[in-house]
């Protein structure tokens, strides 16, 4: 029995595979979270041996001081990436993809908290360190736009994907979604089949993923939750035949081992926390992230605040969670007498459905063949959605 399980991220394009745990940190930035909070989160993934995503505000020297591995995330702002009129730009990216550190890149399309929806950082968290490490103009308000400049197609997409493989020496590269229309996201699938070009992994963020600084109505009521947006998309893969080729990834919500175990029997490969490593670092869900004003020194920017967040302290807190929620993982899979998590399917977990009703997940989340995207007819469920996807557009 592996105590300490592992992913293999890396296709056929890829020259430089990564092997991160089934657990990691989500995507969070330094400019929304604290110099200490970054570098605890990041330090802690170095004791703990698991991956550290630096969200969309790009590579800052607190992500880089305590050695952890991380998975660089590219938004729609270029953060890090980008010219002065916020337009990508391939020589930074090139300069921050090949730093050793670096072992994975991700496209954010968007994010469970607010899909659909672009960022803002508030003049008064823009500070001069921000401004330099984003390429921005300091004590300015700044909109990260709501789709991306660089491709408009999804057979630009994966094109893209391709050029910042290549721009970062061959590393894995994937993009984050909350799955919104199902046909935007079998569009781009059609595209990967077509150019015969695949990302190396998808991360799928579910509705429910928050942030203190997202509009209501888009954290309560936009994108597929969780547990659905992650069965269709292992479901689509597998009936175009191509999941053998991309790893996928789950977040919205992870805080236990049983809910590591849940998702990887839906299709999960790997799973990502924000909530609950925010937690362990110190996290009282203040909700006032985006005033400046967070008493625990998690998401400011206000030095008098910041130095109330202990990183030696917080760094310990931050790998004992992650060690753990994974021990908690593998000894629910040990009690049911499976040996890897590639054994794990929608079978093996019951949910009760009505007072005296219950289903497996394999019932209330039905898999389809492997290969029946390809086929006519397509799976009754996903007709239309097919019919309306074209690999020429979203």
């Amino acid at each position: 029995l592996d105590h300490l399980p592992r992913v293999v991220v890396g296709n056929k394009d890829c020259r430089q595979p990564y092997h991160p745990s089934i657990l990691n940190i989500t995507a969070m930035s330094f400019g929304s979270l604290s110099s200490h909070a970054v570098e605890a989160l990041n330090a802690g993934a170095k004791i703990g041996g698991f991956a550290h995503n630096t969200g969309e505000g790009g590579l800052s020297p607190h992500h880089l001081k305590g050695g952890g591995d991380l998975i660089w995330q590219i938004g729609t702002g270029y953060f890090g990436a980008r010219t002065e009129d916020g337009k990508f730009s391939g020589e930074a990216f090139r300069i921050n993809s090949s730093r050793p550190e670096v072992k994975m890149i991700e496209i954010k399309l968007s994010q469970g908290a607010k899909p659909g929806h672009g960022g803002i950082l508030p003049a008064k968290k823009n500070t001069p360190e921000v401004a330099a490490i984003r390429l921005l103009k300091p004590g300015t308000t700044v909109f990260s736009p709501p789709f991306h400049s660089a491709f408009s197609t999804p057979k630009e997409m994966i094109g893209f994907i391709q050029k910042l493989r290549e721009l970062s020496g061959g590393k894995p590269v994937g993009f984050k979604l909350c799955v919104g229309r199902k046909s935007e996201f079998i569009s781009i699938c059609k595209a990967m089949v077509e150019l015969d070009s695949y990302p190396d992994f998808i991360t799928v963020d579910g509705g429910e993923g928050g942030t203190g600084a997202a509009p209501p109505e888009f954290s309560n009521f936009v994108g597929m939750p969780l547990l659905d947006g992650l069965a269709f998309v292992d479901n689509i893969l597998k009936g175009f035949g191509i999941r053998h080729h991309i790893k996928v990834g789950a977040s919205g919500k992870i805080l236990t081992g049983f809910q590591i175990l849940r998702a990887v029997a839906l299709g999960a490969d790997m799973c990502n926390s924000a909530r609950a490593m925010m937690m362990a670092v110190g996290c009282i869900q203040a909700l006032e992230c985006n005033k400046n004003t967070c008493p625990a020194g998690v998401a400011t920017q206000d030095p008098d605040l910041v130095v109330g967040l202990d990183v030696d302290d917080k760094k310990v807190r931050v790998a004992n969670f992650h060690k753990n929620t994974v021990e908690s993982f593998v000894e629910l899979m040990s009690a049911s007498g499976i040996e890897t998590p590639s054994k794990l399917n929608r079978h093996q977990i019951s949910r009760g459905v009505f007072m005296n009703e219950v289903k497996t997940l394999e019932e209330i989340y039905p898999s389809i063949p492997t290969g029946s995207m390809l086929t006519k007819p397509v799976p009754e469920r996903y007709r239309m959605s097919f019919e309306s996807a074209s690999s020429e557009k979203f």
